[in-house]
């Protein structure tokens, strides 16, 4: 039997306003995902499964969620989204856009238009998509807005579709006609959202202490703060953690793994603050992917390109770098960049905290350096400084939503033209995220230039000895690896340096 948890409120109902009332569900396993709940339970069929893991967009819904500023509205995969997260937030499914009078909202009407749906299996998803962007531009969300509504924000960027739309796959229309669309929605009479009244409909369902959920003896805790989170961690060292549930989701719905008892951590607030001090920059462990880019690409912009390149903002928004920290992946795409940086890892246990070096986290494939009873609280990033230099590149098949066959970070300090300090890491070229510290050494203390690379970029051989798989070959991952150190040499060489601007085409949003 699961330990009972400390100071819980285990009423086990799921309380979620959804339709324009408070919908309660009680019979519910802990890891039924949204889309089963509204497709299966409430035959709310509007919202399609497609890929049941997050990649083709066809189950997009919109998330409302209370704050301290407010309310937030953020799209989000149902596939992959187990219900018990839904306690205490909104759903919005496609259904809910028909307008009291019957008509269409703006983004629909657009889609009908522009001609922006063909066999219509993608179109709902698509659909929230845009009306997600839609509320990010109608004038209560968006500061170059009026209050006047859609039609008197600044006209979309396509940047800003091509993000917004990231998430959604169509086999029949070539985007083109989607894409009008997205331009057209806010040609349109405004429809405005009333975010006051959604406040005020989540208030009821807010917790005071940790919500606990039972079902057929499993338990899904939901702490507040991070007292109860390390009290029920203690009490449960076994139970599954969960963050954004962008990888451990399909753990459910593609492996069919029994996860037992699941600690939530996206209601601990301590968890989801940014600060900054002492030349750092600390992310707590339940901040999302986009909330933490967007943050450090203000102090990092050559990480814009990595932003917009790291999955889907769906799973962006779901997912979070603590997450990605804690999984560690070889072919993750943040620990790379954090290692180059210096970034270190906070853990938190019974004990109290625990921080090292994140590259220290990593044993082994799959492997790492935390007992059964911590957790990842916080990533902390040193901050820019004198005379550092700094890229992250990503090499996929595709430009959007792929896993990177390798992913390169360097972070230079230069004296002069000597080379103070430099860290390289890499991902995809080795069972962890990792550093190439021979390679480092022969450059350290040197010149930058390069006859002294091209004796560091022949190290690599012995810093790495990558596999061959699906996504490439240990021959192609060596080739690109020395390459991408070639070209952070040719753009950040003391004779012609490149801004990052040149460098990089994408612009910190």
């Amino acid at each position: 039997m699961p330990t009972p948890a400390p100071h819980s409120t285990a009423d086990s109902v799921i309380r979620f306003y959804y339709r324009g009332e408070i919908h309660a569900v009680d019979q519910a396993a802990p890891t039924r995902t949204i889309l089963q709940h509204l497709r299966e339970d409430l035959h709310c069929t509007g919202s399609k499964e497609g890929c049941a893991e997050g990649d083709c967009g066809a189950c997009t819904v919109v998330i409302g969620e209370q704050t301290a500023d407010g309310v937030t509205l953020k799209s989000v995969n149902s596939c992959i989204q187990f219900l018990p997260t839904l306690d205490g937030k909104a759903l919005y499914t496609v259904e809910d856009l028909k307008q009291d009078d019957g008509a269409l909202h703006p983004v629909q009407q657009a889609m009908v238009e522009c001609h922006g749906s063909q066999c219509g299996f993608c179109t709902p998803g698509f659909v929230m998509s845009l009306w997600d962007l839609y509320l990010k531009n109608d004038g209560s969300q968006a500061p170059a807005c009026s209050a006047a509504g859609a039609s008197a924000c600044r006209p979309l960027q396509r940047k800003d579709i091509d993000i917004a739309l990231s998430g959604n796959l169509c086999r029949c229309t070539g985007y083109r006609p989607i894409i009008d669309a997205a331009h057209r929605m806010g040609e349109l009479p405004a429809v405005g959202f009333d975010r006051q009244a959604l406040q005020q409909a989540l208030q009821p369902l807010q917790r005071d202490d940790m919500f606990v959920y039972r079902h057929e003896g499993q338990a899904f805790y939901a702490p507040r703060t991070l007292a109860q989170l390390v009290a029920v961690r203690a009490a449960n060292p076994a139970a599954r953690i969960l963050a954004g549930s962008t990888d451990v989701g399909l753990w459910v719905t593609k492996q069919m793994r029994d996860l037992g008892d699941i600690i939530y951590l996206g209601q601990v607030s301590e968890l989801n603050a940014v600060t900054s001090s002492d030349g750092q920059l600390e992310i707590g462990a339940g901040v999302t992917l986009d909330d933490a880019y967007a943050e450090l690409c203000k102090h990092y912009p050559e990480l814009s390109e990595m932003w917009q390149r790291f999955a889907s903002l769906p799973i962006r928004n779901a997912g979070t770098l603590g997450g990605n920290v804690a999984n560690g992946s070889p072919i993750g795409d943040s620990p790379p960049w954090l290692i180059a940086l210096g970034a270190q890892v906070v853990l938190r246990g019974p004990a109290g905290q625990r921080v090292m070096p994140l590259e220290a986290l990593y044993l082994d494939y799959m492997k790492k350096d935390m007992q059964a009873d911590e957790f990842v609280e916080a990533v902390r990033i040193p901050l820019p400084h004198a005379g550092q230099r700094f890229r992250t590149y990503k090499l996929a098949k595709r430009f959007d939503q792929d896993i990177s066959a390798v992913c390169a970070a360097f972070s230079i300090t230069l004296d002069g033209d000597t080379v103070s300090d430099i860290r390289i890491a890499y991902g995809g070229m080795a069972a962890t995220p990792k550093r190439a510290t021979l390679t480092e050494a022969a450059l350290r203390g040197q010149a930058w230039s390069e006859s002294v690379l091209e004796n560091a970029v022949a190290l690599m051989t012995d810093d790495y000895k990558p596999l061959s798989d699906m996504r490439a070959s240990s021959e192609y991952r060596m080739k690109t690896s020395q390459n991408l150190l070639r070209r952070f040499w040719l753009e950040t060489r003391i004779d012609a340096p490149l801004r990052s601007d040149q460098v990089n085409p994408f612009v910190c949003a």
